[in-house]
């Protein structure tokens, strides 16, 4: 049986590393810039914090967690998304005696069952970044700009900034039965999922990627024009210092996102030319999260995004990435002599902090020079007769072909030499 990877996963190989290491770059230095540090929490967390933080009537607790009961009877799941189990170790670790905010960040792989399609995985992977502690609408407008910097710094182009209030737990109720009475004489012609939202989750009526739907919620009472006066006091802050940010957005009254925990600010960033339904990363407010989970009432706001999601909109806008930094050096040989020395002198090399690849086998010193030039060294040393003779390797440039002699005794010294040049 030939084994594959699994249907919703795939291998991340050689040739696509350069994407992952230059996005995961961008995400540290954004990180590093606005005092972020790094959390790492388990792959697999107890269910019932998902499904008290994320909602019952959400797709992914009813259709997309993999839940599994382990040999204790515990029931667990894979994370299927990141800030519930950030804020799950806030109020385990005791973060809320430390200086508030606690601003935290992630890479992780998350798991969701879902159908697979271009950017959405059943493994996926996500960057994502939580600041805890603060209901200053300024930090929302901070998170929010870090988002956008962190996107622009990749080199995307044409991106589109969306941003909404869903308002909190004082004023949504009445926005929600506004907004179901306003449904009720549409039921007919609602998607089968929609007519379940009706009743579990009316909110994510408005999040429909049905086009039958569209039209409906496009016309549907806007959660904007039923704010409380702080909501709404919220909401225009937030404006304001996005504003003088300089950071470009556009208010969408039927972004909701797709998790119960949101509350007041939600935004996305969308991608152009991918249809108002995509988007490349987004978040908002939470600030009954983690009281939720068993904490004290936390304001909080984040944002996280899928790596795969961003691998296709660089591949897709032809942006340039850096290679991966290869070996330095690629050692070939002509004969058994030269094959024993070119093994001393890679361990050398390696030893001193050069990389190094060594030819093997019994190839011939031409077929040894085509692997060099696929082996993305940016030198060759080369051992012959001659150099056994004079104790030296013949040092070849691979982008220019010029050549020096460089004695063994003096490899590493060169190297180093090359490296700071």
């Amino acid at each position: 049986m030939q084994y594959k990877a699994p249907r919703g996963t795939a291998d991340i190989l050689p040739e696509e590393q350069k994407y992952w290491r230059y996005i995961e770059q961008k995400a540290l230095e954004q990180c590093r810039r606005y005092g972020y540090q790094r959390l790492d929490t388990p792959v697999f967390e107890d269910a019932g914090l998902f499904t008290r933080s994320i909602g019952e009537g959400t797709d992914i607790v009813t259709k997309e967690m993999y839940i599994f009961d382990d040999r204790s009877d515990n029931r667990l799941a894979l994370r299927p998304e990141g800030t519930a189990p950030i804020c799950r170790a806030y109020v385990e670790h005791g973060m809320g005696s430390l200086t508030q905010p606690v601003k935290l960040f992630y890479l992780a792989n998350i798991f969701r069952y879902e159908r697979p399609q271009a950017g959405r995985y059943r493994e996926h992977h996500q960057f994502g970044c939580e600041a805890i502690g603060e209901s200053d609408p300024a930090i929302d407008a901070e998170v929010v700009t870090m988002a956008w910097s962190f996107f622009a710094s990749l080199g995307l182009n044409g991106l589109m900034l969306k941003l909404n209030s869903i308002g909190c737990k004082a004023c949504r109720p009445a926005y929600l039965e506004r907004l179901r009475e306003y449904y009720i004489s549409y039921s007919d012609r609602l998607c089968p999922d929609c007519k379940v939202r009706m009743e579990k989750n009316t909110l994510r009526l408005l999040d429909c990627k049905q086009p039958s739907c569209h039209g409906i919620a496009e016309a549907a009472p806007r959660s904007a024009d039923h704010l409380c006066k702080e909501c709404n006091d919220h909401f225009t802050a937030v404006r304001k210092y996005l504003n003088l940010a300089g950071v470009p957005f556009e208010v969408s009254h039927r972004l909701v996102r797709g998790l119960d925990y949101y509350t007041r600010t939600v935004f996305e960033i969308q991608p152009p030319g991918e249809g108002a339904q995509t988007s490349v990363g987004g978040g908002g407010r939470y600030d009954g999260l983690i009281e939720e989970i068993g904490g004290k009432p936390t304001p909080s706001i984040g944002f996280g995004t899928g790596i795969e999601r961003i691998v296709l909109n660089l591949k897709a806008q032809s942006v340039p990435i850096p290679p991966v930094s290869g070996q330095d050096v690629f050692i070939a040989y002509r004969g058994d002599d030269a094959k024993t020395e070119a093994v001393r002198l890679a361990a050398i090399l390696r030893s001193g902090g050069i990389g190094t690849i060594l030819a093997f086998g019994d190839r011939s010193l031409k077929a040894q020079m085509r692997q060099a030039d696929g082996s993305g060294c940016a030198y060759v040393a080369i051992i012959g007769d001659d150099e056994l003779q004079t104790k030296s390797v013949t040092l070849r440039t691979m982008g220019t072909g010029e050549q020096q002699s460089v004695l063994w005794d003096n490899l590493v010294s060169v190297f180093k030499s090359l490296q700071l040049h």
